[in-house]
């Protein structure tokens, strides 16, 4: 009988992604590398799978039916968008879409693996087609439409179908740069290097990168939230939810065939050494005083940053190029001792908002939280200072109390998740002790998390900030906030998730004397609100709704087709501590009320509506006068409704033209002394974007690794300088609630916590 080990019970985090394009060197000269899989992937892989057949919440047998689903979401997950494989290559391997199962139990991993090494040469195929179409050039006058969104396209039939297709990619690829004012010498060099740098990237994937890329194929075939870990992102993931590493303290990022740096990160070896600045190249890496400095360039992200990562109080040393010095400049050694770093990018961070109300000044305290961290290893060894989001939250509420905020506002807008156990723990600094969250196993039995706190750390008037990609963990806080009727639930609704995972660590089951089995991610328990209602699929409805900013239809647990369904339970034994229902109507009057004729306002709800009708376009125009007349017009409509951006943005030259917000913000491929799990890309070079953001910003027709790290930095800065008016009008709301508790005490009885706080 199979005994789960010891387990990290995890409501969901956003730290992940299975098929993460992998960062590679632009090698031109590259050869193919026939990947064949290790007798350890094939022990993992069949290891895996005696938990995900007889320990998942949803568990089902691994036969024909399964390995027909399996089948299908790796090619997908290969080429999504349909632009390397043939129909031909699919019906080369059909006579193995049922036999997946049988093989890896069999510990034969040989069919996808032969798969990959087919869709490598077909990405090189298409790479090099794409290569010589630059040297014609485009017709732009004549009229023709490129359907983008091709994920549930029919496989090319034949070549001359694909042809036709990266014609029209290509085509659009250097239309973008056309209207961004690059003339037709630097745009051929732009996606020339493009191009094959795509192509040097699919040949430096590895053994390890395709078999995580397969087994993730399976676990998604299950539920929408089971994952396969590689070694690499076991380790990565365990990073991410300590917010530490031994290593120099550096943001790194890919410039070109270098590793650069992209920040320092204060306190951390590099910051204390003063000898490194943003844009310094790494060279060459050394292991301690003396160990030979081996070349890094042009190699994988991940791969540099593995060398430079080690033990704590271990020397490294790095070959430098400095930012401002040319390929040919003099390189710099130097030494650094390996420290343990804190992320706190990642960790919870306090502000305060003063809202103007005639002659008064409300202070909303404001923290946000990115994620539900824990260092589990460190809880478990006893550590008293292990790191923690209840932790951390809790001195940052004593922070803000010491500086009499008036309200105290949590922003888990993009919050995807993370630890259960801090979930529950959290919501106890404002509700104090009682059951949080109801949890029901695979066999019914149901329990109940409690937090133990006896009384909340923060009673005065709060509100939760949400979005529709705050989930799971944050969906747990969100729900027992609206439960016990403790604070407002404002903003969109959440993203649906109901379900727990737990890391089986695989490695526990072999005698290697390193890492090489890797660990699941695999969902055992559905969660409920201590209503009774579950999170899954419905997510949480708040009490003031914002504009929705995405496309429900393509986002949220609603849109994965096997996500387990929504059900009720009955409700746990809980006592609401306030009384909001008195009073929301209010707060909503005086809402709709002011963003009615507030400017900002009414600019973010019509550039949300734009981004949404963009978001919807499947298809777009390749004749260069329709897209200047639609460019033009956006850019009109945007310095109408953002007359002061407009202006700040005047002086702005081309390079420094970005491609909006959000898609800046997913595309940042950024490591702090680590690498993103490397695995299969998704199947193209880059997704273009339907047209030009909505937003002031034009669109310079670039990929996120094409711009520079100044650029990109100077981006940032300026993104970070705009007002975020979604964060200021829950702070209005908050300080609304203020006031109307201030001015009738009646009410203020009613409303706030009946629970005395802690001192």
């Amino acid at each position: 009988m199979w005994k789960l080990p010891a387990l990290r019970h995890l409501a969901g985090i956003a730290l992940l992604a299975f098929a993460a394009t992998a960062i590679a060197k632009p090698a031109a000269t590259a050869t193919p590398v026939v990947l064949k899989p290790t007798s350890e992937q094939a022990q993992a892989a069949l290891l895996a799978t005696r938990f995900l057949t007889r320990f998942h919440y949803k568990a089902e047998p691994l036969d024909a039916a399964m390995s027909a689903k399996i089948f299908d979401r790796y090619f997908d997950s290969l080429d999504g968008d349909r632009l390397f494989f043939l129909q031909a290559d699919i019906d080369k391997f059909a006579p193995d879409r049922g036999k997946l199962g049988d093989d890896i139990y069999d510990e034969n991993l040989s069919v996808p693996f032969a798969i990959f090494n087919l869709y490598e040469e077909r990405v090189g195929e298409r790479t090099q087609y794409a290569r010589s179409l630059l040297k014609k050039g485009f017709d732009f006058d004549k009229d023709e439409t490129y359907v983008y969104q091709r994920d549930k396209a029919p496989w090319a039939k034949d070549t001359a179908e694909l042809d036709d297709l990266w014609r029209k990619r290509v085509k659009n690829d250097w239309l973008r740069l056309k209207l961004a004012g690059q003339d037709d010498a630097k745009i051929r060099q732009t996606l020339d290097k493009r191009y094959a740098t795509y192509l040097d990237r699919v040949r430096q994937i590895d053994s390890e990168d395709v078999f995580q890329t397969f087994m993730n194929a399976y676990a998604l075939s299950i539920d929408p939230h089971t994952n396969y870990l590689g070694p690499r992102a076991s380790e990565n993931f365990d990073i991410a939810m300590r917010l530490s590493l031994q290593g120099i303290g550096a943001v790194l990022q890919r410039d070109d065939d270098y590793t650069a740096i992209r920040e320092i990160v204060p306190g951390g070896p590099a910051a204390l050494s003063g000898k490194f600045k943003v844009g310094d190249r790494i060279v060459g890496v050394g292991q301690g005083a003396n160990g030979a400095i081996v070349d890094v360039v042009g190699w994988r992200l991940d791969d540099v940053v593995d060398k430079i990562r080690g033990e704590k109080d271990t020397t490294v040393r790095l070959e430098v190029l400095p930012a401002d010095a040319g390929p040919d400049g003099k390189h710099e050694i130097i030494a650094l001792v390996r420290k343990k770093v804190s992320i706190e990018e990642q960790a919870a961070k306090s502000s305060v908002i003063d809202i103007k109300d005639g002659d008064a000044t409300r202070k909303i305290g404001v923290i946000t939280l990115p994620t539900f961290y824990e260092d589990f290893d460190a809880r478990r060894r006893g550590d008293k200072n292990y790191k923690s989001a209840t932790r951390d939250v809790a001195k940052l509420l004593d922070g803000l109390k010491a500086q009499h905020v008036d309200a105290v506002l949590m922003d888990l807008r993009n919050n995807g998740g993370g630890s259960l156990s801090e979930a529950i723990d959290l919501t106890g600094l404002f509700v104090g002790k009682g059951p949080v969250v109801q949890v029901r196993n695979a066999d019914g039995r149901i329990e109940v998390g409690r937090n133990t706190r006896q009384a909340m750390v923060w009673s005065g008037p709060f509100a939760v900030l949400v979005n529709r990609n705050s989930a799971s963990a944050s969906e747990i806080f969100a729900g027992a906030i609206q439960d016990y009727d403790r604070g407002l639930i404002i903003g969109e609704q959440t993203y649906g998730k109901g379900t727990v995972q737990n890391l089986v660590d695989l490695d526990q089951m072999s005698q290697g004397e390193k890492p090489s089995f890797g660990e699941l991610k695999m969902t055992i328990q559905q969660f409920f609100r201590v209503d009774g209602a579950s999170t899954q699929l419905k997510g949480v409805t708040p009490d003031i709704a914002f504009p929705v900013t995405g496309d429900f239809a393509q986002n949220g647990e609603s849109t994965n087709k096997n996500a387990l369904a929504w059900a009720s339970i009955a409700a746990a034994d809980y006592t609401p501590t306030s009384d909001l229902k008195s009073i929301l109507p209010m707060l909503k009057t005086l809402h709709d009320a002011r963003v009615a004729k507030e400017k900002p306002w009414l600019a973010y709800e019509a550039d949300v509506a734009d981004a949404r009708k963009i978001r919807a376009e499947t298809s777009i125009s390749l004749n260069e006068k329709v897209r200047r007349e639609e460019r033009d017009a956006r850019e009109k409509t945007s310095k109408e409704r953002h007359p002061e951006l407009a202006q700040a943005n005047a002086p702005a030259t081309k390079e420094t033209a970005g491609g909006g917000k959000e898609a800046d913000a997913s595309a940042k491929r950024a490591h702090v002394d680590q690498a993103n799990s490397n695995a299969v890309p998704p199947g193209s070079p880059a997704k273009a974007p339907a047209a030009a953001p909505a937003n002031p910003t034009q669109d310079d027709g670039l990929q996120p690794d094409e711009r520079s790290i100044r650029t990109d930095l100077a981006d940032e800065k300026a993104r970070k300088a705009e007002k975020d008016v979604i964060l200021h009008e829950a702070a209005n709301i908050l300080a609304d609630e203020v006031n109307l508790l201030r001015n009738d005490t009646q009410l203020a009885a009613r409303v706030l916590p009946h629970q005395a706080p802690v001192d």
